[in-house]
């Protein structure tokens, strides 16, 4: 099963600042590479702790006595840890997004690139698919999707072409779905707008930025202090949503001050925005948009 090279995996792990006797969490297991490199550097009384919600991440399972993978939603981190007993961990990496290896996937329905039904699921169990968004969302619910989500100016006018087609038969494909939104796709930007669309069908369909948000909030919980988060994220809504964590421990407003002015806040942030090189790049696609934040609990 083809999983592509872990993203940035170097610098991500450095950011844990890893301790040979710490227990760490790798919340997006995927292929295993980012796993890999922090069991490298755990001793023998180490502990790494893998979450995916996706079937196929289990195939890619390491045999090591100082690992346990989950098969379950990194939004039931506290849940999960308790349950195998640990309150408190030294380090969680998090490479949000989608796999390479669902991407490159026809069935999955991920990617723009094939034809295939429209599914999106991270969990292939989940009830909620692309096709019942498309099918059976109403037209105001459709246009919300492609406003927040894709940040789509033409939010309205693809919400309306879509309730009108599927009035006439389902869109359950695809290449259905860009046949019926192909006047909004202009030729020079035409693969930039399927983007922007399949990610907000993609988003609604896996809850994936209320799960962000519910397992950004648990880290503060979980994290001994001094601990590290390692986060690097795809698109300008994910990294806005873990930037505000990291300054301010909220998603929205700013926290509030004690009598003398001064804020406490649960994390600091450890060095700059990093992002790939252009040699990464050239080798692996998928990180060209990539985001990687440190933090440090306080």
């Amino acid at each position: 099963m083809e999983y592509h090279n872990p993203v940035l995996l170097k610098e991500t792990v450095e950011g844990l600042n890893i301790q040979p006797e710490g227990v760490y969490v790798d919340v997006t297991f995927g292929g295993g590479g980012h796993s890999k490199e922090i069991l490298k550097q755990l001793g023998i009384k180490g502990k790494l702790i893998a979450f995916d919600q996706d079937k196929d991440a289990l195939k890619n399972t390491i045999d090591d006595p100082r690992f346990l993978l989950i098969n379950e939603n990194f939004r039931y981190l506290k849940r999960f840890l308790r349950f195998y007993g640990y309150t408190k961990v030294d380090g969680i990496l998090g490479d949000f997004g989608v796999s390479s290896h669902q991407f490159d996937a026809p069935e999955r329905g991920f990617s723009t690139r094939f034809e295939g039904q429209l599914d999106m699921r991270m969990n292939q169990d989940s009830p909620l698919s692309a096709k019942q968004v498309i099918n059976e969302y109403d037209e105001k619910g459709l246009r919300k999707i492609f406003s927040e989500y894709g940040e789509l100016r033409t939010a309205a006018g693809l919400a309306h072409v879509i309730v009108e087609s599927r009035e006439q038969r389902p869109i359950t494909s695809s290449e259905q779905l860009k046949t019926v939104i192909a006047r909004f796709l202009p030729k020079h930007r035409e693969n930039k707008i399927l983007a922007q669309v399949f990610q907000a069908i993609r988003l609604e369909v896996n809850q994936e930025l209320e799960a962000l948000k519910e397992f950004l909030m648990q880290t503060e919980e979980v994290l001994r202090s001094g601990g590290r988060l390692s986060l690097i994220s795809y698109h300008s809504l994910e990294d806005r949503l873990v930037k505000r964590f990291i300054r301010n421990g909220l998603f929205e407003g700013e926290p509030e001050k004690d009598v003398f002015g001064r804020v406490e806040v649960p994390f600091r942030s450890i060095g700059k925005l990093i992002v790939p090189s252009e040699k990464e790049i050239a080798t692996n696609n998928r990180a060209r948009s990539a985001k990687l934040r440190i933090a440090e609990k306080i």
